[in-house]
């Protein structure tokens, strides 16, 4: 079983996690009331979010 490496969040709340040979391992959108609680479930890992200027 692969280790998320890193989740990607944007700012229409789509979250992906890839692995660590940077393959993608899940894609989906979320709302904001349960991301938290989604992000509590991986393990730890890098999490970058999208800045919109």
């Amino acid at each position: 079983m692969s280790i998320i490496k890193a989740v990607g969040i944007d700012l229409a709340k789509l979250v992906c996690g890839i692995d660590e040979h940077n393959k993608p391992k899940f894609r989906k959108t979320i709302k904001r009331n349960i991301l938290l609680a989604e992000i509590a479930n991986i393990s730890p890992c890098i999490i970058r979010m999208e800045l919109d200027r």
